[in-house]
Formats: structure tokens, sequence, C-alpha cells
């Protein structure tokens, strides 16, 4: 039986374009995406939502809160906790500027899609409730990048947690791909008095599914991912607890993880290094294997 590996039927004549030299490489998008983890009696679970049919990128495939980052986050000073600016820059491999971004976007998709708010009113707190009219018109500003998430910390006046996530792993979005993302994924614990809820246009539907689970609805073909999702699900069946998780982040490796095509033997090969389950052979005549 076929697994749950999303692919495009549009990927086999890229990827050859690319290999021949034809195709010109789109220069990705800083992206950053969260396993919202929640503890159980047995193992934890983690949220996932499944994107609408209407998608143009991953239509049906299940994956995590995330999104672009927003560049007006780069530069604006905004109330932090937990590890500095510089701390997460060596972590994430980018400039201090970049690091807050990309932080910035982690907590704010979690927000706008999940209604998970990693922020409070001081260092060693967190919003206990994020319903109501304002809270929503508020997110509802952010989806709609009428307003950036530092001015939303600031008018709200919250400092932003930092010290809640994790730094997990980093995948950017093979080359000949017409949209392509560099994308940070984070872990985090969801905070006491939250819950989650769908709050994004983009999914038509939410869960909370132990890593286990999720990993063998894709090997039965029952749930669809992109690579990168079902290999972090892979990666969190160990840990018994998301602060176990959490823990692990900090001694991860976060070398970016991109997909190579190449020619080989009438075939092109499709392949993403440190993840042989992935591995595509495509004949020339354009099926896959």
């Amino acid at each position: 039986m076929a697994n749950g590996q999303w692919y495009p039927p549009e990927w086999p004549e890229r990827i050859r374009a690319l290999a021949e030299g034809t195709l010109t490489p789109v220069p990705p998008r800083r992206a950053a995406t969260v396993m919202l983890l929640k503890d159980t009696d047995t193992t934890p679970v983690v949220h996932m939502l499944r994107r609408r049919a209407s998608m143009a990128f991953a239509a049906g495939a299940y994956a995590y809160p995330g999104g672009g980052v927003d560049p007006r986050d780069d530069e604006h000073q905004i109330r932090w906790t937990g590890p500095t600016r510089a701390w997460w820059a060596n972590r994430l491999g980018v400039d201090e500027t970049s690091a807050q971004a990309v932080v910035c976007a982690a907590v704010r998709e979690t927000y706008e899609e999940a209604g998970v708010l990693l922020a409070g009113p001081s260092p060693d707190t967190v919003v206990g409730d994020t319903t109501g009219d304002e809270w929503e018109a508020d997110r509802a500003a952010l989806v709609a990048r009428d307003l950036s998430f530092a001015e939303f910390l600031d008018r709200r006046g919250l400092v932003l947690r930092s010290d809640l996530l994790g730094a997990w792993t980093r995948w950017i979005t093979p080359e000949f791909e017409s949209r392509r993302y560099d994308t940070w994924f984070f872990v985090a614990a969801l905070p006491e008095g939250q819950r989650t809820r769908n709050a994004s246009t983009e999914a038509d539907r939410t869960v909370w599914i132990h890593p286990a689970d999720a990993a063998a609805s894709y090997d039965e073909g029952e749930l669809t991912m992109m690579p990168p999702t079902i290999a972090t699900l892979r990666q969190l069946v160990p840990y018994g607890t998301a602060a176990d998780a959490l823990a692990a982040a900090p001694e991860r490796d976060l070398t970016p993880v991109l997909a190579k095509a190449r020619l080989e033997n009438g075939e092109v090969v499709l392949a993403w290094p440190g993840h042989d389950e992935f591995t595509k052979h495509i004949p020339t005549g354009g099926a896959s294997a």
C-alpha cells in the first residue's frame, strides 16, 4: 500500500527541467512552524491541521501551524524574555534581527492558526484567555497583515516568551518547487489554561494526535503529509512528555535539509539527505516510483 507522501504531479517535469538547467530556482522565503505538544496519561499529543482542498500548496495534507516571516518584525525591538536574540541568532544560523523575526513568526502563526499565544504580561507569565471580540479583532488584523506581531505585542503590553520554544529542525523547500520556504521547525508545550481552536482559514480540520499514531496513519496511506511533517513526527515518538522534547531541542542539529535531484541511468532520482524513506525514482517518461 502506498504511504501518504505528498507528491505533486508537476514535480517530475520540474525536476527534469532543473536537472537540464532550464529551470531557475525561486529564492526561498523565511518561515516558521510549531509542533505544539500537550501531555496525556501516556505520551504527548501534537496539534495538527489539515490544509483545505482548495489550497494551492499541499492541499489536503496534514501539517503544523506555521507560515512566512513578516519582515516588519526584523527591526522593531519588542519586549522579550528567555534566551537572548544573540543566542537565538547563533542557534538558528542567522543575524539577530532575522532571529527575532523567525521567533516572532513561530509565536504569531501559533496564535493565528491555533489561538494559542506564547506571550504574557510579564516575563514569567502567559496569557490565560485569548477569546473575546477584542482578541479576535487583533488576530484577524494579524492574519490580514494589517498589524505586525511586534505592534500587536506593544499594543497589548505583552512579553514574548522565547523560553517556551525549542528549535527542532530546519527544512528548505526543494529548488524545483514554485513556492519555496526556508522553514525552522519549533517545539512548544500548550500553556496551562489555554486551549487550541481551528482559527485558520487554511485548514478544514484540526486534531490532537499521538505522533506514533499519526505516523502509522501516514504509513497506511490514510493521512497525507509532506516529508518534513512525517519526519518530525517520527522524531517526536521517543519522548514521554512535552518537557522531554523541549529539553532535547537545544542539542538538535539545525543543518538545513534540502532535497537534491540528479539524473541517473535514465531516471531522475529525488533524495532528501538523511531521510532515505523519501527517495523517489522518476523515469524520464514521467511516472514516479
